[in-house]
């Protein structure tokens, strides 16, 4: 048996220290977005940006088409003999994965399986196959290289890559990166799995996606990029907070340390415990004046044209 096997299979037996929290196993019915992308009327003259759900993103950038975290399926985790053990959404995908447009970039911001989902990859691969290249942080394409892209390609901490006309910086965040249990990662190991966000530049417009981080002073680097608009997560606070950031410190980043114009917030109402599958969003609602930046996504299914 090979390691990436030994590892899969171990993690069932370790399945409690994946999904601590039993509320994850809960079965609930999803419940269908209010809004969905009409992406058939996009221009490839314009940007546009659709919250999918979770940290998905469809981003329509001057006709470069880039999916951040693809998760279009109803559960994320370990999959065995055909199924798949974890937590259930709380809120169906804006658009279903039969409806999702041939991406030109998949960006992956590390490898947690709520973020890189072999499953909704290894559909989009197999249904355009040989035409997606893929973007993913240091030490996490052996997860992914046995599909059919056109292009994978690993970016670490301030490397650039030119692809699609389009510059990715990859961008260091305060997240982890194992996979599995008893993986190594970033920054103790240089060799282990690492965390990315992204900074993704066209035609003078630069979007920052920051993947999952926790609250951290790095980003007060950025501001002499001029970042137009900035994609934090604002869930997952409870009851990781080490390695994930609240609405109001995304919102502190965004705008008072990388000074960027315009926010949307994802990693919420989807995959959250119970203690925070609506807060997120009410909370930054509620704080969202006190701030220079302007909230453009609301919610789920909306989209942002610029």
């Amino acid at each position: 048996m090979n390691r990436k096997d030994f590892i899969k299979n171990i993690t069932l037996v370790t399945g409690s220290v994946l999904f601590e929290n039993g509320r994850t196993f809960a079965e609930r019915v999803p419940k269908y977005p209010l809004y969905k992308p009409e992406v058939n009327n996009w221009e490839d003259s314009e940007l546009n940006v659709a919250w999918i759900g979770h940290s998905t993103v469809l981003i329509n950038l001057f006709g470069t088409i880039i999916l951040t975290d693809p998760v279009l399926f109803e559960r994320v985790g370990v999959e065995f003999m055909g199924l798949t053990y974890g937590p259930i959404r709380y809120t169906y995908p804006a658009l279903d994965k039969d409806e999702m447009p041939r991406p030109d970039i998949i960006l992956i911001s590390h490898a947690h399986m709520d973020h890189m989902d072999y499953r909704t990859i290894k559909f989009l691969t197999s249904k355009f196959k040989n035409q997606i290249s893929c973007i993913t942080a240091a030490n996490t394409k052996d997860v992914i290289d046995d599909l059919k892209w056109k292009n994978l390609e690993e970016l670490d901490w301030n490397q650039n890559l030119d692809l699609c006309e389009t510059r990715f910086t990859g961008i260091e965040v305060k997240h982890n990166g194992w996979r599995y249990p008893f993986e190594i990662d970033r920054p103790e190991y240089p060799e282990g799995r690492s965390f990315n966000g992204y900074i993704v530049e066209k035609n003078g417009v630069k979007i920052f996606f920051a993947g999952d981080t926790a609250f951290t002073q790095k980003f007060k680097s950025l501001r002499k990029e001029k970042i137009d608009m900035a994609i934090f997560p604002i869930g997952g606070y409870v009851p990781k907070k080490q390695y994930h950031c609240n609405p109001e410190e995304a919102l502190i980043m965004a705008d008072k340390f990388i000074e960027a114009k315009y926010f949307i917030p994802v990693h919420c109402k989807t995959f959250d415990t119970d203690d925070e599958l609506e807060k997120p969003l009410i909370w930054m609602n509620e704080i969202k004046d006190n701030y220079k930046i302007k909230v453009v996504i609301n919610d789920i299914g909306q989209t942002f044209k610029y």
